[in-house]
C-alpha cells in the first residue's frame, strides 16, 4: 500500500506558499532543499516544510491538493498553525 503526502513549503519569512503532492516526502523535500526541482519552488527559494498530511489514495491526495490551493491565504495559515504554530521547518532534522 502506498502513502501519498500533501505538503506546504514556504520561504524563510513565510511570505510565499507552495502546495504539492508526492509519494515520498523525504525525497521530495530533499529535492526542494537542494534546488534539484526547477520551477516555482526554486525561483522563490521555498524549502521550509511547514505542514503535511498523508493518506493511501492518490486520487484523494490530488483532490485535497486542489481543495487546499483554492483556500484563502488566511485559511491556509490557520491550517498550518493548527499543528505548527511557530512555522518551524518540520524537516530540519531529516538530513545530516
Amino acid at each position: 500500500m502506498n502513502t501519498y503526502y500533501i505538503y506546504f513549503l514556504t520561504n524563510w519569512n513565510n511570505k510565499v506558499l507552495y502546495i504539492g503532492v508526492t509519494n515520498n516526502l523525504e525525497r521530495r523535500i530533499y529535492e526542494h532543499k537542494n534546488k534539484l526541482v526547477d520551477g516555482f519552488t526554486k525561483k522563490y527559494n521555498l524549502n521550509k516544510l511547514v505542514y503535511y498530511e498523508h493518506g493511501n489514495d492518490v486520487e484523494g491526495a490530488i483532490i485535497r491538493e486542489k481543495q487546499l490551493k483554492g483556500w484563502t491565504r488566511a485559511k491556509k495559515n490557520t491550517l498550518i498553525e493548527s499543528t505548527n504554530s511557530d512555522w518551524k521547518d518540520l524537516s530540519q532534522d531529516w538530513y545530516s
